[in-house]
């Protein structure tokens, strides 16, 4: 059960290839019930060193399939520079918009690196 954005960041980075963490970026989305237990991970995108591509639709559809009420999303930077930048601040959004059509709750969004975590819900971004 996930109930705080440290909870995801221990499940994110216990499933994470340590070999890619700080080599490519890679996009994945944790899938829960309405009781935030986790029903899954799916990886999303597997890019190179500055960027991956996150496509809404696939992430919903791996919402939808799952029969998910909540998501969050996760993204590494390999650089280890956690600060969030004006495309994932877009894409959080975008994200969190779309669910609310579907019903479907965007948690949050972290950034993580082998030296921690950023939190878009802990610094208000959602």
């Amino acid at each position: 059960k996930v109930s705080h954005s440290r909870d995801a960041y221990i499940i994110f980075k216990n499933t994470w290839d340590e070999n890619k963490i700080e080599l490519q970026e890679q996009f994945k989305v944790m899938l829960l019930n309405r009781a935030n237990k986790v029903l899954g991970i799916y990886e999303v995108s597997t890019g190179g060193i500055t960027r991956t591509g996150a496509d809404p639709k696939l992430i919903f559809a791996a919402a939808l399939k799952a029969s998910a009420c909540n998501i969050m999303l996760v993204h590494n930077h390999p650089s280890g520079n956690l600060k969030p930048s004006k495309q994932d601040e877009d894409l959080t959004y975008k994200i969190e918009e779309s669910g609310k059509l579907l019903d479907i709750v965007l948690l949050d969004h972290l950034i993580i690196s082998n030296e921690g975590y950023f939190s878009m819900q802990d610094e208000g971004f959602i």
